[in-house]
């Protein structure tokens, strides 16, 4: 790997340390998922602070691939040494793609949620459903009352 590519990695852990991992340019859900929409594709996965109260992940259960998916509906799983926990959509649509690299390495989940970790891709039925989720912003407030109250 080149020396800038190692750099420019370093870069991103340094701020998912600092920032706990809420990237802008994503979409938020309040059960903690992300999704990056780019022109027809919807990716979504599970927040770095999803992840981190989950600890280590051992295991995931993501559908195939044409299956639809509804807004706030469960899509999947995942197992960690703490609990299992469902994976919501963050938005209506086909499954056009799914990250099978998580069925050998969960772990990809902890490690890069945003970038490895990501769990499927969605062909959005109703694009205009990802307005209502949270930006960073809002998330970083969501995240921090709900820490609070705990």
């Amino acid at each position: 790997m080149c020396f800038l590519c190692l750099f420019l990695m370093l870069l991103m852990w340094v701020f998912v340390f600092i920032s706990d991992g809420i990237l802008d340019g994503l979409k938020y859900t309040s059960s903690h998922e992300w999704v990056k929409h780019e022109g027809s594709v919807a990716t979504v996965g599970i927040t770095h602070h999803a992840q981190d109260h989950l600890g280590e992940v051992v295991f995931v259960e993501l559908p195939e691939s044409g299956l639809s998916v509804s807004k706030g509906g469960s899509f999947g799983a995942v197992e960690s040494v703490k609990a299992t926990s469902d994976i919501n959509s963050p938005v209506s649509g086909e499954v056009i793609e799914v990250n099978t690299k998580l069925t050998e390495s969960p772990g990809l989940i902890n490690s890069s949620p945003y970038e490895e970790g990501w769990m499927i891709k969605v062909k959005p039925s109703s694009p205009s459903e990802l307005e209502a989720l949270m930006g960073s912003k809002e998330y970083t407030k969501f995240c921090e009352e709900e820490d609070a109250a705990h």
